[in-house]
């Protein structure tokens, strides 16, 4: 009986130990810590112009008025772009659903650039798996210069420029894929007037 009891307490204390130091020391340091190191991004990595919240560094946003550079397609949400409803479509490649949506997307991005060239690029009609992603290629970029030249009345290589100095490389050189930040590449579109 003795015995029993001393490894119920046992049990007990390294129970309450390992709640207090994994369930609430750990979070609390790791929040200290990234408080103190990398405010920005533990914060959300948002943008504040003005005293007002425009976005986050690290989540897509609709942009869809002609003189703006546009994101990928959302499924995150009932309308996407939802933060707080992340995900994918999970539709199968063979699905029929998904075929329909796309060739739609398809579809509406060549009405809305009708003086685009060259092939469509691949994340213009079909959503991330987080359905937030933020960037976009440099040729999806470069594929609506046409309708935003024309909406805001400015020279395609000025536009061009502008996504040029902000296309970021690879992640340590290997990792990742060349890309533009959308709400980035619009804050500068606004800038430049």
């Amino acid at each position: 009986m003795g015995s029993t009891l001393n490894h119920l307490v046992s049990a007990l204390l390294v129970t309450i130990l390992s709640v207090a130091l994994l369930g609430f020391g750990y979070p609390y340091a790791i929040y200290w810590i990234g408080q103190a190191a990398f405010p920005k991004q533990a914060n959300g990595s948002l943008i504040v112009v003005d005293g007002k919240l425009i976005g986050s560094d690290v989540l897509g946003q609709l942009f869809s008025k002609p003189r703006y550079f546009h994101p990928r397609p959302s499924a995150a949400g009932k309308n996407g772009y939802d933060p707080t409803s992340t995900g994918a479509t999970n539709l199968a490649p063979t699905s029929k659903k998904l075929y329909d949506t796309t060739k739609a997307t398809v579809a509406a991005l060549q009405k809305e650039n009708p003086d685009a060239t060259g092939p469509i690029p691949a994340e213009l009609v079909t959503s991330s798996a987080s359905g937030t992603d933020p960037d976009i290629s440099p040729e999806g970029a470069y594929y609506q210069i046409p309708r935003i030249a024309k909406a805001r009345n400015v020279a395609q290589t000025v536009l061009r420029a502008i996504v040029d100095a902000h296309v970021h490389s690879r992640s340590f050189g290997f990792l990742g894929e060349p890309h533009v930040n959308v709400l980035e590449l619009n804050r500068a579109l606004d800038s430049a007037k």
